[in-house]
């Protein structure tokens, strides 16, 4: 392999033949997943008109309602909105927080601070007048993990008090890297919860987790799942757009807010993206599987190498993401430059820290990837804090994930030895 030492090479043949019952297990839950998915395809009975888009309005687009019907049906739950007018997660988000919520209700996180995108779109930092939920009357209070695991007394202990209108879990871990990722059995226990107080939502932010288990949030008792179409559910090919997935009720007040009330989801145009929408939740289980294989071998390489991470390569896994701890600055950017290196787009690029919006650390980003931004592609990430934790995700392709997980790490062993 050009470029890529003897040692690295042998190192990742060790660690394939060590992983393959883990890589085989991953396969297995992405042929249930797809089995899912193509008879959610027959029974909507698909066809070649689905895939073409409508412009202006949008109405009767065949296409987008019938996606819609698809992604309910594959995730469990009654309805959903699909769009490529949803920006991002954090915009999907917003959709589902405003949505729900009413000025003097309390958005209640019950899986501590939530990822750092949300901080200004819940009022924890920026201006007041920025039209945060805060500037609208809605309170924020938080309940942290208890050994890792949601803390249910102190979740139904809250709740009994009243006042709460949406318990928010974050299912991915974000970037609280001593934090573990949920299974959605665990979710489905808090819902049992939670549904014991009539007009409370258990809403989930289900970002890096579609597909990585048999079933979704929503399955198992969550009114509201959210995520964004250039991670898991996009496959790949999706350029843009995200979902929110739920009870009817949920979802109607949501599209309420994406659009305006007395309209909700009736409206859209989908342009020229349903293609891309059918095909991409088509490939999404394979390409999830990839991603899987990509950490796991990260996990394994890392771990051999003297760096702390989580999950372990043996290790359950509940979304896509790996995390290394790797002690330095320095550390974080050979690796970044390993995974851009050896990606299809910009590979011939440097990543450096910079001051990105949304969040409060400068943070190094490594994506070379067909959609900009599109953390399904093989990509990393990294605020720049202590204990310089990197955040890696992704691959298309297994076969060519590999490679940039190689890059990142002869970039990294050859600084350390």
């Amino acid at each position: 392999m050009r470029n890529i030492s003897a040692a690295t090479l042998a190192a990742v043949s060790e660690a394939e033949a060590v992983l393959a019952p883990v890589f085989a297990r991953f396969d297995e839950t992405a042929k249930t997943v797809a089995e899912k998915i193509l008879s959610a395809f027959y029974d909507n009975r698909v066809s070649e008109a689905h895939l073409h888009g409508t412009t202006g309005y949008g109405y009767d687009d065949r296409g987008r309602d019938t996606l819609e019907k698809i992604y309910a049906q594959v995730m469990g739950c009654e309805a959903a909105l699909v769009r490529p007018s949803i920006v991002s997660g954090t915009h999907a988000l917003a959709v589902g927080l405003f949505g729900l919520l009413r000025p003097g209700d309390t958005l209640l996180s019950v899986t501590g601070k939530p990822y750092d995108t949300l901080d200004e779109v819940i009022g924890l930092q920026g201006d007041a007048g920025n039209g945060s939920l805060r500037d609208f009357g809605i309170k924020y209070e938080q309940i942290d993990m208890k050994d890792g695991f949601i803390d249910c007394e102190a979740v139904e202990k809250r709740l009994a008090s009243g006042g709460v209108k949406i318990v928010f879990v974050q299912r991915s871990k974000g970037y609280a890297a001593d934090r573990r990722t949920l299974p959605v059995e665990e979710i489905g226990s808090l819902a049992g919860t939670v549904h014991k107080h009539p007009g409370v939502f258990l809403v989930v932010d289900n970002c890096y987790g579609e597909f990585v288990q048999t079933d979704e949030p929503v399955a198992l008792g969550a009114d509201l799942q959210i995520g964004s179409l250039i991670k898991n559910p996009g496959g790949g090919l999706c350029r843009t757009g995200g979902y929110l997935a739920g009870t009817k009720k949920a979802v109607e007040l949501c599209s309420y807010r994406l659009t305006s009330p007395g309209i909700g989801a009736e409206v859209g145009a989908s342009l020229d993206e349903n293609r891309n929408m059918y095909q991409g939740l088509f490939f999404a289980p394979t390409v999830v599987a990839s991603a899987l294989k990509c950490a796991a071998l990260a996990s394994y390489l890392f771990f051999h190498a003297g760096f702390r991470t989580s999950p372990s390569y043996d290790e359950e896994r509940y979304d896509i993401i790996q995390t290394v701890d790797l002690g330095s600055e320095k550390n974080i950017c050979a690796f970044c430059r390993g995974i851009q290196s050896g990606s299809p787009i910009d590979s011939y690029v440097t990543p450096e820290p910079w001051d990105m919006p949304g969040y409060t650390d400068r943070v190094v980003m490594a994506a070379g990837t067909f959609t900009s931004g599109a953390s399904i592609e093989l990509s990393a990430d990294a605020p720049i804090r202590p204990p310089y934790t990197v955040y890696f995700q992704g691959g298309l392709t297994y076969e060519t994930g590999r490679i940039g997980i190689m890059r990142a790490y002869d970039e990294v062993t050859q600084i350390t030895k």
